[in-house]
């Protein structure tokens, strides 16, 4: 089954899922805040509207009186932007809309000591982007339950793929082998995002799903990886208590958990890159690993 997807955030994730929907016979439509990336999207078969913050356009209100699903992939702030500008909208004025995705993250879950998390363990967010986005989430299904519609939240591991990943960060000489005993992440790369969230879309199906790879590892593998495959030698390793760090970068250490993704894997999902070594191996193989700007 394919319909009238509209994508709310257009970036690195969004355009993924745009043109896996594209490849599987949807029209898409969505938003971008600058003109230069909306001739880009039309370029690639998908219908852009500008959406800055303000004010819904009349064509991007008859867009979505059109739509049939729904992804926002935008990050909130104080509050969610998409619903500031478009709840009404969503409520009242698209009478063909049948799910919605909205795009989280792992995050949610805080710091569980490297221990296994599924959708059912208790979110105890720490930073205030994650705390942002279980409260995005919350509001996200409350609308979901006013409209009669069901909602996929999807939280997603680390993302990466062409144009962000090892190899690129070596190439661009910020590659950095930090070490803090037991920490490990999860990934997942960004072509398993866009085909997990049409596969979603294309049952209907709501609920909470973990978006991840299945293998969490220390992060320090992943660079001393690409560079072999590369041929160049790994930066050497740091200790994570003399590493500079942004504040931002240090946050990302203080959660540490393994991420099941047994609940996705139960709609029938089969991810293309279940590890990082699929995924590099390819990136490598195919030379696309410096993405769009190769």
């Amino acid at each position: 089954m394919s319909g009238k997807l509209f994508i709310f955030g257009v970036g690195y994730s969004g355009l993924e899922i745009a043109r896996e929907a594209l490849a599987r016979g949807w029209s898409v439509a969505g938003t971008t805040r600058s003109a230069d990336k909306a001739e880009k999207l039309r370029a690639q078969g998908i219908e852009p509207h500008l959406l800055d913050g303000g004010q819904l356009s009349n064509e991007l209100a008859a867009a979505l009186r059109e739509t049939t699903h729904l992804v926002v992939s935008i990050a909130p702030g104080e509050a969610d932007p998409v619903l500031r500008v478009a709840r009404e909208t969503i409520l009242l004025k698209m009478p063909k809309l049948r799910w919605i995705g909205y795009l989280s993250t792992v995050g949610v879950y805080g710091d569980h000591g490297g221990a296994w998390v599924d959708e059912e363990t208790e979110c105890r967010p720490v930073s205030k982007r994650s705390i942002e986005r279980l409260n995005a989430e919350r509001q996200w299904q409350a609308l979901g339950e006013e409209a009669s519609v069901p909602v996929a939240v999807l939280r997603l591991a680390g993302i990466y793929g062409p144009g962000r990943n090892a190899f690129a960060n070596l190439a661009n000489g910020t590659a950095r082998r930090i070490v803090k005993p037991g920490q490990v992440f999860n990934r997942i790369h960004v072509a398993d995002i866009a085909a997990t969230t049409v596969h979603l879309a294309e049952g209907n199906i709501g609920g909470v799903f973990n978006v991840s790879d299945d293998e969490a590892c220390p992060p320090q593998d992943v660079v001393a990886y690409a560079a072999k495959l590369m041929g160049v030698e790994a930066p050497p390793e740091i200790p994570f208590d003399e590493a500079e760090m942004t504040s931002m970068a240090r946050s990302f250490y203080g959660e540490n958990k393994r991420v099941s993704n047994a609940r996705l894997k139960a709609q029938g999902l089969v991810l293309k890159f279940p590890n990082y070594r699929a995924a590099l191996d390819a990136l490598w193989q195919d030379g696309n690993w410096r993405g769009d700007a190769s």
